[in-house]
């Protein structure tokens, strides 16, 4: 039996990379899933990788409309949710001086506004003891230059874990933040070979991490096995912000 067996699990922002991953992990321990994507072929691809146990449903989270038609459709189908991967974040670079009201706008309102609806509206679905997990970052407690807006928004996500555990603990449902450091994911890839090669070097284990990585953390915190695990930031990030 699965650690996930006959949960069903939400995860947005499905289509590639380290959430992708991790529906495909879900499925294989024994979870129904349902994934997000903002463009409908790509979440067709994602949908038919999987292959089995999984519903697409296209959508931006941070468009309420849509996340509205995701927990439609999850309450049409299932009925219920036990496991939540608020996955959707983005960031770009901007130094201090260039930062723009759009940029500001564009990061806060999916990653932060974004978080916060995605996981409020699915609420009426959540059966008691679920868990909740939250896509965070190591830049929530490091200095990236020109990345100081990305930052910010992951250090809010983080405290929403703080203050979500505590409303939600009449209900036992647990909230959890991952913090990746360097995922070797196709959004790396635009960056070229060199730029890998420097992050490396900024790892202590030597190595990028794996999005399969991610999806047996969220496997642990998504299954019984965390019970006792509840509002932590935990760091898969092979020791870059420990240090």
């Amino acid at each position: 039996m699965g650690k996930l067996e006959g949960k069903v699990a939400v995860i947005t922002a499905a289509t590639s990379g380290m959430a992708l991953a991790t529906a495909k992990r879900f499925v294989e321990e024994g979870a129904y899933v349902f994934i997000t994507g903002r463009r409908q072929n790509k979440l067709d691809e994602a949908v038919k990788l999987i292959g089995r146990n999984v519903t697409g449903v296209q959508g931006d989270a941070a468009n309420l409309a849509d996340l509205d038609r995701l927990y439609e459709t999850v309450q049409r189908e299932k009925g219920k949710i036990d496991v939540l991967f608020a996955s959707a974040g983005q960031g770009e670079f901007a130094k201090i001086g260039e930062v723009t009201e759009e940029h500001f706008d564009k990061t806060f309102d999916l990653n932060v506004r974004g978080t916060l609806f995605t996981v409020q509206k699915a609420l009426p679905l959540f059966n008691n003891n679920g868990s909740i997990i939250l896509n965070g970052s190591i830049a929530s407690i490091k200095g990236f230059p020109s990345f100081g807006v990305y930052s910010a928004s992951k250090a809010a996500v983080r405290s929403f874990a703080r203050t979500w555990l505590l409303e939600l603990k009449d209900r036992g449902i647990r909230v959890n933040v991952i913090s990746p450091g360097t995922i070797d994911t196709p959004a790396l890839d635009p960056l070229g070979p060199d730029a890998k090669e420097f992050f490396k070097t900024q790892i202590p284990r030597g190595e990028m991490g794996r999005p399969e990585e991610i999806a047996a953390t969220a496997v642990f915190l998504g299954s019984s096995e965390s019970s006792f695990v509840n509002g932590i930031e935990l760091f898969v990030d092979g020791g870059t912000a420990q240090v």
